[in-house]
C-alpha cells in the first residue's frame, strides 16, 4: 500500500510493483502480489481500471 499511497494517481501492474520495490520478479512471486492486489481490490482498497492493472481508490 505505500507505493500506492506514494503515487496515488500511477496505475500499475503487479511486475511494476515488484521493479519499483526491489522484489523478485520471478512468476511465483510476481502471482503471489497478483492474488494480494486482487484482496485489496475486494476490500475496496484498491481500484481495477483495466484487467491487470490496479490503483488506489480515490
Amino acid at each position: 500500500m505505500n507505493a500506492f499511497n506514494q503515487h496515488s494517481d500511477q496505475v500499475f501492474r503487479a511486475r511494476e510493483l515488484h521493479e519499483l520495490l526491489d522484489m523478485p520478479t520471478d512468476e511465483a512471486s510476481v502471482n503471489v502480489t497478483r492474488s494480494r492486489l486482487g484482496r485489496l481490490t475486494r476490500q475496496g482498497f484498491l481500484t481495477q481500471p483495466g484487467r491487470g492493472r490496479y490503483q488506489k481508490r480515490t
